[in-house]
């Protein structure tokens, strides 16, 4: 049998071991505080997807960042100035986070309701 999505993401946090796995676990967290009704999916063979009503962003890892990517993120406004990458395209908004950098918890989890929001038309 399968493993389920968060099974999969759980595998890929303790697999990498060090502060992307961290980060890609605090990042987890919060999505999940921000919208308890989120759900797990495992995408592109090895990616972390969080869902309401369509994509709401997802957890990529790569040797130097973890990237939080908003599906809908260029229609999200981002008072706390959170989008770092993926800035020139007409959909999708980026979050880098570097090994040491603090998550601004509270503006992460504001993001997160409100691709939920535009997701849901609420």
């Amino acid at each position: 049998m399968a493993d389920s999505p968060s099974q999969l993401i759980d595998e890929r946090i303790a697999e990498l071991g060090d502060w992307r796995g961290e980060t890609l676990a605090r990042v987890r967290e919060l999505v999940k505080e921000a919208d308890p009704e989120v759900e797990e999916t495992w995408k592109w063979r090895g990616v972390p997807v969080w869902e309401h009503d369509g994509i709401v962003c997802t957890g990529e890892t790569y040797k130097k960042i973890v990237k939080l990517t908003f599906a809908k993120g260029a229609s999200l406004d981002d008072p706390a100035g959170l989008f770092n990458s993926s800035l020139e395209g007409n959909t999708r908004r980026a979050i880098d986070i570097h090994e040491d950098e603090e998550i601004d918890a509270t503006a992460l989890k504001d993001l997160v309701r409100a691709a939920v929001e535009l997701n849901t038309g609420r």
